[in-house]
């Protein structure tokens, strides 16, 4: 008697969850018929990723859907309306990156917007321009508002179809824009970068009016870094005034061009020993300067032949003297090479920097 009054009531049980889940998905299938039965009222746009991009807006979203007046949904049944032809349509904007459509319990139509994110803006040789977003493709410029990315000038060409060596010279620019946007110093410091002919990249800093030769757009992190440990070891000790423009292109070197033109004989910066010479090591330009400086005690000759009533004896000692002093000056001129030069000193020409603090800056 117990098995059967068992047996009964798990029967009604599960006889009340089917008649449950049955009641379930009738009201869903009604309010599904309903919901594509009604018409739409309306259409609203949601813009996901950065806020201060204003290139669309909702007007510009929703008159690509409502141009044409066969796509227009508002009005029409839902069940009529294809949302994957609308959200091809919305896709179709440069400035799109991604569309999701879809109905809300109120019939609205709801787009929801992923806007492109530009990383670098790019002036090609004929003066067109246009955005490059982190994926490398082009963005056309909005009239509307222009966004805070770094500049490149001097593309090489405007086809829209690449070139090997344009889409590696595209690549280095979308590396290097994005990089310097997502650092807040060098976005300050570095406002448009020049591309060479030979598809390198040049830029002016605000903080000084040095020429940055960055070299070809790779080892991006690795050069920066090295620029930032000369501005805090080189410049801050030989002059910000002093050099035309700076090489960075090298491994572990920074090679300089004095303002007066004349390129340096070898490279001696180095990033990973930066140092100052001794207190008690004479600086490489005295001995320099003190040679140029000799000819300056030689007496001419025609002052001897002036006054001969004078002894002569006085005056062979002089240039014995004279000699003497030239040669010790000479042997000192010598010595000079034969000491380590420090790796923080920079050598333009016959001229010397020296970053010890005895030694002021040229």
């Amino acid at each position: 008697m117990s098995k059967t009054t068992t047996i009964l009531k798990r029967l009604g049980i599960a006889l009340l969850w089917g008649m449950a889940l049955s009641g379930f998905i009738v009201l869903l299938v009604a309010a599904i018929q309903d919901k594509d039965a009604g018409k739409c009222k309306g259409i609203q746009v949601k813009f996901e990723g950065k806020d201060d991009n204003f290139f669309i807006e909702s007007k510009d979203i929703k008159s690509l859907i409502t141009k044409d007046k066969s796509l227009n949904p508002v009005g029409k049944r839902i069940g009529d309306i294809n949302i994957s032809q609308l959200e091809a349509i919305v896709d179709q904007d440069p400035w799109v990156k991604n569309a999701e459509i879809y109905f809300d319990n109120g019939q609205q139509l709801n787009i929801k917007v992923t806007q492109r994110e530009p990383v670098a803006r790019v002036f090609t040789f004929s003066g067109n321009s246009f955005y490059l977003d982190g994926a490398g493709e082009h963005i056309p410029v909005s009239s509307r508002y222009a966004a805070r990315v770094p500049v490149f000038t001097g593309f090489p060409t405007d086809a829209e179809k690449l070139q090997k060596a344009d889409s590696l010279l595209t690549a280095q620019i979308v590396d290097l824009g994005s990089y310097i946007g997502d650092d807040p110093f060098w976005m300050a410091q570095v406002e448009q970068l020049m591309i060479t002919e030979d598809r390198r990249f040049e830029f002016i800093p605000k903080l000084g009016d040095q020429v940055i030769a960055f070299g070809e757009g790779i080892d991006i992190d690795k050069k920066f870094t090295k620029l930032l440990a000369f501005y805090k070891e080189g410049l801050n000790k030989v002059g910000w005034n002093n050099y035309s423009r700076i090489n960075i292109a090298f491994d572990d070197e920074v090679v300089c061009t004095r303002k007066d033109g004349v390129v340096p004989l070898q490279p001696v910066f180095k990033t990973d020993s930066l140092k100052l010479t001794a207190p008690d090591e004479p600086p490489i330009s005295d001995s320099e300067d003190s040679t140029a400086k000799t000819p300056a005690t030689v007496k001419p000759e025609h002052t001897v032949a002036a006054k001969p009533e004078k002894k002569p004896a006085p005056v062979v000692k002089e240039k014995a003297k004279t000699q003497h002093v030239k040669v010790a000056k000479k042997e000192k001129v010598a010595a000079a090479p034969a000491k380590q030069q420090p790796k923080a000193v920079y050598k333009p020409g016959n001229k010397s920097v020296n970053t010890s603090k005895k030694q002021k800056t040229p």
